[in-house]
C-alpha cells in the first residue's frame, strides 16, 4: 500500500494487479486498491478502482461480488456523472452486460429483478445512444435460460437485427453465443459454421476462442469428426487451465473425456482443480461442473471401478460411486433452485440431460499419457458345460480342433475352456494326448515334459505320426530353452523315423511336415545364434547350408500335397520364411526381401493373413536399410492391415511409430502425426506409457509442430516429458523434446516458459562434444529471454552464444548475437552508447570474417549479414533519440543513421539480383531519414529509384508489391495539397 500517493501510481498498481493470474489474491488486491483510490479524494480515482474491482470479480470464482461496486459506481453515475471521463462512462455501460448475465447465474435473485434490470440497461441505452443489438442480446439470454424458446427465437431475430454499435459484445463473443444456440437446438453444423472465424483466429478476445473450443467438443464427436475433437480439446484446454473463471468452460472438457473413454485423463483433469467442487460465488457453472462429475463417476462405475479412489471435496476420500451420488444430488439440488427461482422446469431437465449422455466414442486417442481406467478386457475364452446354456464338451472339443486345424487365433484359449470342462470327465486316449499336446503349446520352453506325454499318448491312441510330431515338438522348445545341440541330436532320429513311417504309408504328409518342420527350426536356431564366420563376420557357411538343406526339404514335401491343406501350406509359407532369414544372413538382403514378401504373400492368400505381419515387418526393415522407403511404407501398412486386432498392443504401437517414422521422413507430418498418435495409444494399452509411449509421444509433438499445432504438440510434449530419460531414450531425445516445447511455448506466446525449455535444453547440450545445438538453444533462450521482457537474463545468454558461435567459428550468428545485444542495450540501462558499440562490433566482426572468407558462398552469406547489419544500425541510431532531445542532436543521429543506410544499400547492391529487395529496403528506410531531415527532393529521388529496381518485375511479386507501395507514398510527400 505504501507508494500508492498519486493517480498515476494507483494507475500503475491496478495496471500490474490486472496481469496476476485470476483468483482471491488479485481480488484481495483490488480491494486494497480501492481503499488507497479513496484515500486520495480524487472521484476518478474512486471510480477507476471500482471498475478495477468490478472486473477482476467478474473474472475469478467470486462473480458473486461485482454487484456492490457496481451498485455504487451506478449511484456515482447517477448523481455527478461529469466526475466520469469519456473511458469510464463508456464501461460503465458496459458492464451492464456483465451485470445483468451475472444476476441471472445467481438463482438467489429473482427473475423479477432480472427482468426489471433488462428494463433499466435498455432504457439507459436509449438515454445514451447506443443500439438495442447489447439489450436484445441480453433478452435472449434470459429467454434461453428459463426455457422460453418463443421468446429466444423472437430476442436472437432482434439481436442479429440491431446495429453493431461499441456496447455489442465482441464478435467472438457474439459469435460463440449465437453458436450455443444452434446447438441447443440441435443443429451442430450450423454451430460449427457460425464458430469457425473464432476457431480459427480472426476474432478472438480474453474468453475467445476459451469457450468456443470447449463448446465445439460435443458437436463435434456428434458429427464424427474426431480429428477436430481432440485437438479442439488439446488446443482448449491449454487455454482454460490456468483461469479460475472459466469453470464452465472446464467442465466441457472433463466432460469430453467421460464420453471418450478417457475418464482417466478426467481424473486428472479434476484433480488439478480441487477448487471447482466448492466455489460458490457462481452457482450456474458449479452446477455444470457438479453435473459432468457426475457423468464421469457414473462411466467408471459402469467400468467396474465404482470402488476406485478418485479426486473430490476436500475433507474426506472419495470413491467413484460416493462422488457419483453427491455430485449428482449437488447438481439437482442447484437445478431445483435455478428452476424455483425461473417457474420451469428447464435446468433441472437439462442438468439430468447432461448426467444420463452415453459415450459416443469408446476411447478417442488423445496422445497425452493416460492409462486406461481399467484394463482391456481379456479374451472371452468358451464356457464350460456347467454354466448355464453353455455347449457342452463335444461342442468345445470339435471348435477347439477347428480353430487349431485352420491355424485360427486364440486355438489355444479354446482348449483351455476344453480342458476346464473336462476336468472329472471321462475321455478317450485321442483326446487326452490333444489336451496334452495343447497344453504344452502353451507352456513354451517349459513344455517339454507335456510333449512327451502327448506322444506316449498318441501312440495308445495308435497314431505313430502324431507321437513323432509331437516328440520333434519337445525337442524344438528344448532348442528355446537352449539346448540346441542336444535337440539337434534328438530331432535327427525322429526326422529318420517319420520318413520311414512316411515311405511306408505308416503316417500322412501333415505329420510327417510337423516333424521335418521341427528340425528345421531347431538348425534355424544355430543361425540366429550367430555362429558367425571369424573372416567374414557372417553367418558360417556350413551353419547356413545345413539349415538350408533342412528347409528345402521341407518346402519339397509340402509343395506336392498342400491343396486345401492351410497346415502344409502354412508350413510352405514359413519355410520360405526362413529362406528369407538365410538369404540375410548370407549377405543377400534384396533376396531376402523378396523371400520375405513372398512368404507373407502366401500366408495372406491361404486366409491366415496374421501370419503374414513378421514378414511383413522384415520386409519394412530390409527395404529401410536398401534406401526404399516407399518399400518399407508398404510393407508397414500391410502389417497394420493384415495384423488387425490380432497383434499385440505393444506390436500395433510399434508398427504405427515406424510408419510415422518413415512418413515424417517423406514430409507427409500429418498423416504421420495420425499414426505416431495411434502408437502412443497402444503403447499406453500395452502398459509401456513410459518407454515406448513417451517415445512416440516424443514423435508426436515434433510432428504436430511441423503442422504449425502449436498448442497439440505443447500439451503432447509435456505429458513425454516427465518419462523421456537419458538411460532409457537417449540425452538427444531429452534436448529435442525440450527445443521443440520451447519452440511451441514460443509460438504461443509464452516466452519466459520458452526460455525455461531452452536453457534446460541447453545445459545437457553443453556436456556434448559438439557445441553447435548448445549454441543454438543459448541463442533461442536468449530470443525467448528478451521477448519475455528479462533483459539482464537475455544479455547474459546473447553473450554465452555469442562466445560458443565464436568458438564454432560462425561469424555470421555471432554478429547475429551482437545485434541483438545492441537492441537490448538500447532498451537497458547502457541506452544508447552501449547499443552503438555493440552494433559497430558487430560490423567489424562481419567486415574481418569478409576479409578472411575464400569460399564464394560463404562470403555472399556474410556479405548480406554484413548489409543486414548496416541497416540494423542505421535503425537503432535513428530510434536512439528522445522525441524530447534537442533538434541538433536529433538531426545528428539521423545524419549519422543516413550513413549507415547508404552502407547497407551498397553492400546489398555488390549482391546483384539476390540483394534485391533488402537493397530497395535499406533504400526506403533512407528516403524516410531524408523526409525526417526535411529533405523532400532526396526522398523522391531515392523512391524514384526503388520504383525503377521493380520497373520491369512481376506485378504479383509481394516484395515487389510493397516496395513500390512505400515508395509512392514517399513521392506523395512532396506532391503539393489537393494534387
Amino acid at each position: 500500500m505504501t507508494g500508492i500517493t498519486d493517480f498515476d501510481a494507483l494507475r500503475r498498481a491496478m495496471a500490474e494487479n490486472s496481469e496476476q493470474p485470476e483468483g482471491p489474491a488479485r481480488n484481495a488486491r483490488a480491494e486494497e486498491l480501492l481503499a488507497a483510490a479513496e484515500r486520495l479524494n480524487v472521484p476518478l480515482a474512486v471510480i477507476e478502482a471500482l471498475g478495477h474491482q468490478l472486473k477482476v470479480y467478474n473474472y475469478s470464482s467470486e462473480k458473486d461480488r461485482m454487484f456492490v461496486p457496481f451498485a455504487r459506481l451506478l449511484r456515482m453515475w447517477d448523481e455527478r456523472p461529469e466526475d466520469f471521463d469519456e473511458y469510464e462512462t463508456h464501461s460503465l455501460h458496459w458492464v451492464f452486460k456483465w451485470v445483468s448475465a451475472g444476476m441471472l447465474d445467481q438463482p438467489h435473485i429473482p427473475l423479477a429483478s432480472v427482468e426489471k434490470w433488462l428494463g433499466e440497461m435498455e432504457h439507459r441505452y436509449r438515454l445514451a445512444g447506443h443500439s438495442e443489438r447489447a439489450v436484445r442480446s441480453a433478452e435472449f439470454s434470459v429467454a434461453a435460460h428459463v426455457g422460453d424458446r418463443d421468446r429466444a427465437e423472437r430476442a436472437y431475430a432482434a439481436w442479429l437485427a440491431a446495429d453493431r454499435d461499441r456496447m455489442a459484445d465482441c464478435h467472438a463473443c457474439e459469435l460463440h453465443g449465437q453458436g450455443a444456440w444452434q446447438v441447443e437446438c440441435g443443429r451442430d453444423a450450423q454451430a460449427l459454421e457460425l464458430w469457425r472465424p473464432v476457431l480459427e483466429g480472426e476474432y478472438s478476445c480474453a474468453h475467445e476462442p476459451h469457450t468456443v473450443l470447449a463448446s465445439s467438443l460435443r458437436p463435434l464427436l456428434r458429427l464424427g469428426r474426431l480429428e477436430e475433437a481432440r485437438a479442439h480439446h488439446l488446443r482448449g484446454f491449454r487455454l482454460v487451465r490456468a483461469m479460475e473463471s472459466m469453470r464452465g468452460a472446464y467442465a466441457a472438457h472433463v466432460e469430453f473425456c467421460a464420453l471418450t473413454g478417457n475418464e482417466a485423463r478426467g481424473l486428472e483433469l479434476l484433480a488439478e482443480r480441487p477448487a471447482y467442487f466448492t466455489d460458490t460465488g457462481h452457482p450456474r457453472s458449479r452446477m455444470e461442473y457438479l453435473a459432468v462429475v457426475a457423468l464421469l463417476m457414473d462411466r467408471l462405475g459402469e467400468v467396474g471401478l465404482g470402488g476406485q479412489r478418485v479426486p473430490g471435496p476436500a475433507g474426506r476420500t472419495w470413491t467413484a460411486a460416493e462422488l457419483a451420488a453427491h455430485a449428482r444430488a449437488e447438481a439437482l439440488e442447484l437445478a431445483g433452485r435455478f428452476d424455483r427461482r425461473n417457474g420451469t422446469a428447464h435446468i433441472g431437465e437439462w442438468v439430468r440431460a447432461r448426467m444420463a449422455q452415453r459415450p459416443l466414442v469408446e476411447r478417442l486417442p488423445l496422445g497425452v499419457r493416460t492409462v486406461r481406467s481399467a484394463p482391456p478386457a481379456p479374451v472371452a475364452a468358451p464356457a464350460g458345460p456347467a454354466e448355464s446354456g453353455a455347449p457342452g464338451l463335444a461342442a468345445l472339443l470339435a471348435e477347439a480342433r477347428r480353430l487349431s486345424d485352420t491355424l485360427q487365433p486364440h486355438a489355444l484359449e479354446a482348449w483351455a475352456a476344453v480342458a476346464r470342462a473336462a476336468e472329472g470327465a471321462e475321455l478317450d486316449v485321442r483326446d487326452r494326448a490333444e489336451l496334452a499336446e495343447h497344453k504344452a503349446m502353451s507352456q513354451g520352453p517349459e513344455g517339454a515334459a507335456l510333449f512327451e506325454r502327448a506322444a506316449g499318448l498318441y501312440a495308445e491312441a495308435g497314431d505313430p505320426g502324431e507321437a513323432l510330431a509331437a516328440r520333434a515338438r519337445g525337442a524344438y522348445v528344448r532348442a528355446l530353452a537352449g539346448e540346441v545341440d542336444a535337440a539337434a541330436a534328438a530331432v535327427a532320429g525322429l526326422y529318420d523315423e517319420v520318413l520311414a513311417l512316411y515311405a511306408g504309408q505308416g503316417t500322412g504328409a501333415r505329420q510327417t511336415a510337423s516333424v521335418l518342420m521341427s528340425r528345421a527350426r531347431i538348425l534355424m536356431r544355430r543361425v540366429y545364434e550367430g555362429a558367425e564366420d571369424a573372416t567374414s563376420g557372417l553367418v558360417s557357411p556350413g551353419v547356413l547350408a545345413e539349415a538350408e538343406q533342412a528347409v528345402r526339404e521341407v518346402l519339397a514335401l509340402v509343395r506336392g500335397h498342400a491343396g486345401g491343406d492351410v497346415r502344409l501350406t502354412a508350413r510352405g509359407a514359413e519355410a520360405r520364411g526362413m529362406l528369407a532369414t538365410l538369404a540375410e544372413r548370407g549377405g543377400d538382403p534384396v533376396r531376402a526381401a523378396e523371400l520375405f514378401q513372398r512368404a507373407a504373400t502366401d500366408f495372406v492368400a491361404a486366409g491366415l493373413p496374421w501370419f503374414a505381419v513378421e514378414y511383413e515387418v522384415q520386409v519394412a526393415a530390409l527395404s529401410h536399410r536398401l534406401g526404399d522407403p516407399a518399400g518399407s511404407e508398404r510393407a508397414l501398412r500391410a502389417a497394420l492391415e493384415h495384423g488387425g486386432p490380432h497383434v499385440e498392443p505393444t506390436g500395433r504401437a510399434q508398427l504405427h511409430l515406424q510408419l510415422a517414422e518413415v512418413l515424417g521422413g517423406r514430409g507427409e507430418a500429418g498423416e504421420a502425426a495420425e499414426h505416431a498418435l495411434e502408437a502412443a495409444h497402444w503403447a499406453d494399452e500395452a502398459g509401456e506409457s513410459g518407454t515406448l509411449g513417451a517415445w512416440a509421444r516424443h514423435q508426436l509433438g515434433g510432428l504436430l509442430l511441423r503442422e504449425g499445432r502449436y498448442a497439440e504438440a505443447a500439451e503432447v510434449l509435456e505429458s513425454a516429458l516427465p518419462d523421456l530419460s537419458a538411460e532409457t531414450h537417449g540425452d538427444g531425445a531429452v534436448v529435442q523434446a525440450q527445443w521443440w516445447l520451447g519452440d511451441c511455448l514460443s509460438e504461443l506466446g509464452e516466452h519466459r516458459a520458452a526460455a525455461e525449455r531452452r536453457l534446460q535444453a541447453a545445459e545437457i547440450a553443453r556436456h556434448w562434444p559438439e557445441q553447435q545445438d548448445h549454441a543454438t538453444l543459448a541463442h533461442l533462450a536468449a530470443e525467448s529471454l528478451s521477448s519475455a521482457g528479462l533483459l539482464e537474463e537475455a544479455e547474459r545468454a546473447y553473450a554465452r552464444a555469442g562466445e560458443l558461435w565464436r568458438a564454432l567459428g560462425n561469424p555470421q550468428f555471432l554478429v547475429r548475437s551482437l545485434r541483438a545485444r545492441a537492441w537490448l542495450a538500447l532498451r537497458g540501462e547502457d541506452g544508447a552508447e552501449g547499443g552503438r558499440e555493440l552494433m559497430a562490433r558487430a560490423v567489424r566482426v562481419c567486415e574481418e570474417a569478409l576479409e578472411a572468407a575464400g569460399d564464394p558462398r560463404a562470403r555472399d552469406g556474410l556479405t548480406a549479414e554484413l548489409g543486414h547489419t548496416h541497416r540494423q544500425f542505421g535503425d537503432l541510431l535513428a530510434r536512439s533519440v528522445a522525441e524530447e532531445a534537442e533538434d541538433e542532436v536529433i538531426q545528428g543521429a539521423f545524419e549519422a543513421a543516413l550513413v549507415q543506410m547508404d552502407r547497407a544499400v551498397a553492400v546489398f547492391g555488390s549482391l546483384g539480383a539476390d540483394g534485391l529487395d533488402s537493397r530497395t529496403g535499406a533504400q526506403l528506410a533512407a528516403a524516410w531519414l531524408e523526409t525526417d531531415l526535411g529533405r523532400p527532393a532526396d526522398a523522391a529521388a531515392r523512391a524514384r529509384a526503388v520504383l525503377a529496381a521493380y520497373e520491369d518485375g512481376p506485378e504479383d511479386d509481394e516484395p515487389a508489391r510493397s516496395r513500390r507501395t512505400e515508395a509512392r507514398q514517399i513521392l506523395g510527400l512532396e506532391e503539393p495539397p489537393g494534387r
